[in-house]
């Protein structure tokens, strides 16, 4: 791994991670798990479901895990993008204009309910979530590093709803969905909180620096060219599928890639599996997906398709599979 960091001390980062989110989550280790993989992999996060299930709770418990500067936006129908990036404004003491970041200059950014803002408002955040910059009359930004945004959504069909633009979901590198939890996970969430919120006393566990460091560390994770290969096939399958409209592009491929590199690492190996390709097949590319006869993806149909994706692209020979 590069300079001192080890294998096991990035595979441990990951777990530590993920332990300390499901302190205060009940029920939802697949989704914790998917959060702190896009972390490591230096994706973007979109948590959907319906209201009330812990969408925000999630994105603030990783928050808080994750060491660095926090901000949290909350989508209006009446945001505008300069809430977003930031504005220049004319200093008349020094008769010069001068730029006062907006809340995206964080190491951590929560836009919750993000598909309650507008199209021209969402836009905003292309250049953020793909160039980690902002650009504001003609002078560019370096965002701060590490810079993780996580984003909540409400289901389209909802009250007060803006779907959000295919450029835009092909930038989350990941979707973890929330659902309703079982009669134990409720009664877990409950009893958990009955005097106070654990959120309350959660601590981080990494500083912003290790979290840059691990993210590195990932990166160094072997890809074989047949695994590659079998990423590309699995993309590629979507474009051409019978139920598809817009499947998914070049983006999606290396987000697929660098998100089983995470996977990978998270299990204890500096080298990926196809096996690690087909569990993420549904959390990297679902999401991207515009299903036909549908103006906006919808999540089970899209997972449906990817499911059948994954059973029909074949695995590269030679590889034996792991859980």
């Amino acid at each position: 791994m590069r300079d001192t960091t080890t294998l096991g001390e990035t595979t441990a980062a990951v777990g530590r991670v993920v332990a300390n989110v499901e302190r205060v989550m009940a029920g939802c280790g697949p989704a914790v798990e998917t959060a702190a993989i896009c972390l490591f992999a230096q994706g973007d996060l979109l948590l959907e479901g319906v209201p009330g299930v812990g969408k925000t709770m999630l994105a603030r418990a990783l928050a808080r895990s994750m060491g660095g500067t926090f901000r949290r936006i909350q989508g209006t129908p009446d945001l505008l993008p300069s809430d977003l990036t930031g504005v220049s404004v004319y200093d008349q003491d020094r008769g010069e204009s001068r730029f006062v970041p907006g809340p995206v200059f964080a190491n951590v950014v929560l836009v919750d309910e993000i598909n309650r803002t507008n199209p021209r408002t969402q836009s905003a955040l292309f250049e953020p979530m793909e160039e980690r910059q902002v650009s504001v009359e003609g002078v560019t930004y370096p965002l701060p590093s590490p810079f993780f945004l996580i984003a909540t959504e409400n289901p389209i069909a909802h009250h007060g709803t803006y779907p959000l633009p295919e450029g835009q979901l092909d930038r989350f590198a990941m979707a973890a969905t929330l659902g309703y939890p079982d009669p134990v996970g409720t009664r877990d969430l409950v009893t958990r909180q009955l005097l106070r919120h654990p959120l309350e006393d959660l601590e981080p566990c990494l500083s912003a620096d290790e979290v840059i460091r691990h993210q590195h560390a990932v990166r160094l994770a072997h890809v074989d060219e047949a695994v590659i290969e079998y990423a590309i096939a699995v993309v590629e399958a979507t474009r051409t599928h019978p139920d598809v409209v817009l499947g998914g592009s070049p983006r999606a491929t290396l987000a697929l890639t660098r998100c089983a590199q995470a996977r990978a690492v998270a299990r204890g190996r500096d080298y990926v599996l196809p096996d690690d390709v087909k569990a993420l097949g549904q959390s990297v590319l679902a999401h991207r997906l515009l299903l036909a006869g549908r103006t906006s993806s919808a999540p089970e149909a899209a997972r449906s398709v990817i499911e059948r994706i994954l059973r029909e692209v074949p695995v590269p020979l030679g590889f034996a599979e792991t859980a």
